[in-house]
């Protein structure tokens, strides 16, 4: 047995360093857009916690935070295309300007859902902030305000990516070896 989850990586895909500084330079972007703005980040549960974290690390603005918690994987390593909504907002979000902070964007499906179901509720402005885009998987195209890197269509884990709940602590983006899909089904 495998003492480190480190030993199950196939590939890294974005060492931590590169990470680290596209974190800051969106959070740049993000603190010279919204000076004087007050905006609320929310956070999709839980894979974007990371990100936020560290975004949050890097804005000097006077900001709030909320998390919201959608689904549309199961378990899997392939999106169902159903999002189901599993614990909404704490605070209202009229009049507020939003940053939804996520981890992936792979589809498009999910950042489409939260996208509509946001406007319902009267923001004074919307915008999303992902750190992994997916190009190739796009069903719905979406506006990303602050991208931080487009990847192939490989399942990926790390920075608070996960396969069934594990991975999420890696410090880099990676992909896992094949044997350990069979594993853990």
């Amino acid at each position: 047995m495998k003492d480190s989850v480190k030993d199950d990586i196939l590939e890294i895909l974005i060492p931590e360093t590169d990470i680290r500084t596209k974190v800051g330079e969106l959070a740049s972007r993000i603190n010279a857009d919204y000076r004087d703005k007050n905006p609320v980040f929310i956070s999709v549960l839980k894979g974007s916690v990371i990100f936020l974290s560290d975004l949050m690390k890097n804005v000097d603005i006077r900001s709030s935070l909320d998390f919201i918690a959608v689904s549309s994987y199961e378990g899997d390593t392939e999106s169902t295309g159903v999002v189901k909504l599993e614990m909404d907002l704490r605070e209202s979000i009229e009049g507020r300007h939003v940053i939804l902070v996520e981890d992936i964007v792979d589809t498009g499906l999910t950042m489409d859902y939260l996208k509509h179901n946001f406007m319902t509720r009267r923001p004074a402005s919307f915008n999303i902030c992902a750190l992994l885009t997916k190009p190739e998987r796009t069903r719905i195209k979406v506006d990303i305000a602050y991208k931080g890197f487009e990847i192939p269509d490989k399942f990926v884990v790390g920075y608070g990516l996960d396969y069934a709940e594990c991975y999420r602590n890696l410090p880099f983006v990676a992909t896992l070896r094949p044997e350990i899909y069979r594993k853990v089904k």
